[in-house]
């Protein structure tokens, strides 16, 4: 695993940069791919997301300063395209919010999950009734292990705030999975 010094030093030097940035995307390819699907649910959505952040990356390296870990603001990218994405999507159809979280839930269901699991799809049902925000602080915290204070720096929210979304997060996933019984 490559340091954020070793990687912004590389990415330096004009002749390396290509190396730098596939490093990067070995190393962070993976797990910011299943942060966005957490979110929107669909592999398709989530590749296209996926693009689009590491386009942005791509484009604003150099202006990276380090005022947090590159890990952070990677996350941070793909954080705020999916949000605008899922604003969006919701505008753009014009469709009520239940009539898109059941398009969404039953692209779920549908789709090959990698596990298959019955339960993983009910949590992943009961995060995509979450608001966005909501959804991004639980998704976040619970399944990236993310401490308040970083996913501040991502979210541009303060700790109190995130503590509370995620509480309120936490308790309409545990009704939603508590109904299903």
């Amino acid at each position: 695993m490559m340091t954020d010094q070793e990687f912004l030093d590389l990415w330096q030097e004009e002749t390396k940069r290509d190396y730098a940035f596939n490093l990067l995307l070995r190393q962070y390819a993976q797990p910011l791919y299943w942060h966005i699907r957490k979110m929107v649910g669909s592999h398709e959505v989530a590749d296209d997301l996926l693009q689009n952040t590491w386009i942005k990356v791509w484009s604003h390296l150099d202006g990276f300063q380090g005022a947090s870990s590159l890990r952070t603001w990677l996350y941070a990218i793909a954080t705020h395209e999916t949000i605008s994405y899922l604003r969006k999507e919701r505008l753009r159809t014009c469709l009520s919010l239940a009539t898109h979280r059941a398009l969404v839930e039953n692209s779920i269901v549908a789709s090959d999950s990698p596990d298959g699991e019955r339960l993983q799809q009910k949590l992943q049902q009961a995060i995509l009734r979450l608001p966005p925000k909501q959804r991004s602080v639980f998704v976040l915290r619970y399944f990236e292990g993310l401490k308040y204070d970083q996913i501040a720096q991502i979210t541009h929210t303060s700790e109190g705030a995130l503590k509370a979304s995620y509480h309120h997060a936490y308790r309409k996933i545990e009704e939603f999975l508590k109904a299903l019984d």
